[in-house]
């Protein structure tokens, strides 16, 4: 399963990482364009892009979602195709995977409380970063390639049975977040 979530999230990723990244080309080309993601005043990748939280390195984030998510997608593949990765790997993927669910849910944070807007392109980004990141952790601590102490291997195996409760219930909170940070929005369309 971890194969094919990294090959489906890792395209997904890497389409919308690729897609913002040409919109946001758009943008510096010509200033008053208008992204295709810019519905309403809540929903709008324009005010997303033009502040400092979409280029964090000095470059347009989603340069970093290309590379990330091309690297998952092939590492996806290569389980596909039966490869086998040395421990060292895992842990590479591991620290690649966390660095990035930080970061998504640092832009969560910034694009809820600071900047005021949601950019759906970088929704899906954070819709595959979380799963992604979860399943390999999961993985990762299963196979030992982390190290955990001996009492909490139980922990692990009910956290195993039971994934996609937790990852249900992380994304609700997420989902949760967003109804009340713009419910003043929301409440006006209903």
């Amino acid at each position: 399963m971890l194969h094919w979530l990294l090959v489906a999230g890792g395209l997904i990723g890497l389409g919308a990482a690729f897609t913002l990244a040409v919109e946001k080309i758009a943008l510096l080309k010509d200033p008053t364009y208008v992204p295709s993601c810019s519905i309403n005043p809540v929903l709008s990748c324009g005010s997303v892009m033009n502040t400092a939280q979409a280029e964090v390195l000095g470059f347009p984030n989603p340069l970093l979602g290309i590379a990330a998510f091309a690297v998952v997608t092939a590492v996806g593949a290569a389980l596909v195709a039966g490869a086998r990765l040395h421990r060292w790997f895992w842990l590479g993927l591991q620290a690649g995977v966390t660095l990035g669910a930080v970061f998504v849910h640092w832009l969560i944070f910034q694009s809820l409380y600071r900047i005021g807007a949601l950019c759906p392109y970088c929704m899906l980004v954070w819709a595959v970063t979380i799963p992604i990141f979860w399943y390999i952790t999961l993985h990762n601590l299963t196979q030992r390639h982390l190290p955990v102490p001996a009492g909490a291997r139980r922990a692990i195996t009910v956290m195993a049975g039971y994934h996609a409760v937790a990852l249900t219930v992380w994304f609700l909170g997420v989902i949760t977040l967003i109804g009340v940070r713009f419910w003043s929005y929301w409440s006006t369309l209903v």
